[in-house]
This record gives C-alpha cells, structure tokens and sequence, in this order.
C-alpha cells in the first residue's frame, strides 16, 4: 500500500508551503481527507488563483509525485510563482492512490462524477473548491496506459490552446508527443484534444469568467522520473504564458 504520509511529508516540512486537510469522510470505517497545500509568493493584493489536482486516478501517480515536486521548487525559486496564489491536491483519490488503482475503494470512477450530484464525498468537497476558490485556471494531472507519448485536453476560456500548445512543446524536449489523428478515442491535433468525458473534474457552468482548464497526459509506461520531469516543465511554462498574456491583454 502507498504511503500518503510519505508522500506530503516533505511538503509539511517546508514553512513556504500552507497545508489543509479537507474533510474528514469515512471510508469503511477509517477516516480520510483530502490534502489542500498552497504558495503564494506574491504580494499583489489580487494573486492569479491557479487550481492543480492529481491523482484523481489512484493508479496515476506521477500526477501526485510531480505536483509534490514543483510545490518544493517554488518553495526554493519562489520568483517562479510570481503573481500566482497556488492551490494544489496532489491526491485528489487517496484511497485509489493507496490502492494503486484507477477506482477510490467505493469503485467509483471519481473523474466522471462532478456535477452529477455525486455521494462521493471527494467529489463533493473538491466541488466546493472549484465553486468557492474563484480560480483563473484549472489544471488536472493524468498519465494515459494506451498512449506512448504526451497530450492535452483544453476546454474553458479561449486561449486555453495558447497555454497547452507550448507546455507540450517544452515537455515534448524530456518525452515525445502523441500525434496521433486520434487519442483516446477523441479526434486530436497535434497532441490536443477540444472534447472531453462527461464529468470530469471541472469549474461549474455558471461561473463567470470560467477559468482556463487543461488536462495534461503523460505515458503511463513512461519511466517515472521522465514523467515528473515532462510535469513540472508542463506547468511551469503555462504559467509563464498565462502570464505573459495576461501582460499583453492589458497592453491592448
């Protein structure tokens, strides 16, 4: 079994880094909750409020180990964070990811639950979160067992293909991009997707201005230190680009 404390330990031990723990929810009789760790390095009064999420899939857990790193790569470069308010869940399934498997132990698939008035209580605390939280941005974690390279989905705010294209691009230096005509049984070019499963981890419809969200897919088969690595470049240029043209919209 995977060893969640072990995994957040580093992160408890880092001052920089904020840590809840939302819940708790009982799973046949033992208590659970869902881990909340945020980093603000910026003095603004109005921080760009960024949502990240792994693991939401137990048995994907390059998701959980990335974010854990980049949380720690902040806290030692915190001018890479400037201007961001993070909010990371690096296990979004902690009974998955301590299961190793894609289904929480209810066996539940929690990535085709949201907005279902789903029981779930993962589901239902990550909603509020994603209600109350007013993020700019949404970013979910995956690793994919059918594909040998790196992909994305965009939904959400319409430059959303400006950020995703060039996270692949600086991903796609450490593991190679899929480019297939299809993935994932989705239509895609070069590497992206503009369809979705119903259900998956989402801001709510009505929210206004919907946040920029992206879905970003490593090989599963991948040696897992690449995958961390393709992660955390990933994320680190989508901030960069949000960024920049968050810079250039107030420019025009």
């Amino acid at each position: 079994m995977r060893s969640l404390q072990r995994l957040f330990e580093p992160l408890l031990r880092a001052p920089e880094i904020k840590s809840a723990f939302l819940g708790p929810f009982d799973v046949n009789g033992q208590p659970y909750t869902l881990p909340r760790f945020t980093f603000c390095a910026s003095q603004s009064p109005d921080p760009i409020r960024l949502g990240i999420f792994g693991a939401i899939h137990g048995d994907e857990p390059a998701g959980a180990l990335g974010l854990v790193q980049f949380l720690l790569e902040l806290a030692m470069q915190p001018e890479w964070a400037s201007g961001y308010h993070i909010h990371a869940y690096p296990v979004c399934n902690p009974t998955g990811f301590e299961d190793n498997t894609r289904f929480s132990r209810r066996g539940r698939d929690l990535n085709r639950e949201f907005w279902k008035a789903s029981p779930e209580p993962e589901v239902q605390i990550l909603e509020a979160e994603l209600a109350t939280q007013h993020f700019a941005g949404l970013i979910q974690l995956h690793a994919d067992d059918t594909s040998d390279g790196l992909y994305g989905f965009v939904r959400g705010h319409t430059l959303t293909e400006n950020l995703l294209r060039p996270a692949l691009a600086e991903a796609g230096k450490i593991l190679p991009r899929n480019i297939n005509p299809a993935i994932d049984g989705f239509a895609a070019r070069d590497g992206i997707i503009y369809k979705h499963y119903e259900g998956v981890l989402a801001a709510p419809r009505e929210i206004e201005p919907l946040p920029f969200e992206i879905i970003f897919e490593t090989p599963h088969g991948a040696p897992m230190e690449l995958q961390v690595r393709a992660l955390m470049a990933a994320l680190r240029t989508i901030m960069i680009e949000y960024r920049l043209l968050l810079a250039f919209a107030q420019n025009i």
